[in-house]
């Protein structure tokens, strides 16, 4: 079985629903992916058994891969081409040889 990393926020109680709402977010490998769940519980529940539950209801929808989620990707960093970097001595010398010209 395979561990993802999970993170709950913004846990409140519905009372109208009698249940517990929270987003959740799934990282996986290069991607990110949140989901809103809820689960039927009594506010008499603990705070441990009310995220378990929407953890387990954010992984089987995480694996499932269908309904509504929010995802983010994060590419890969690549170098750009013909790029040189920045030296700040020549930078200075050549802001020197400007010293006696006029901007206008």
């Amino acid at each position: 079985m395979q561990t993802r990393p999970i993170q709950l926020t913004d846990v409140v109680y519905n009372a109208a629903n009698q249940s517990f709402e929270a987003l959740l977010t799934v990282h996986d490998g290069k991607c990110s992916r949140k989901y809103a769940c809820a689960i039927n519980a009594p506010i008499s529940t603990s705070f441990q058994d009310a995220a378990d539950g929407l953890a387990r209801q954010a992984l089987r929808r995480h694996k499932s891969k269908v309904g509504v989620y929010s995802e983010v990707r994060f590419p890969a960093p690549t170098q750009r081409a013909g790029r040189r970097s920045f030296d700040p001595m020549r930078w200075l010398e050549n802001l020197a040889d400007l010293s006696g010209r006029r901007a206008a």
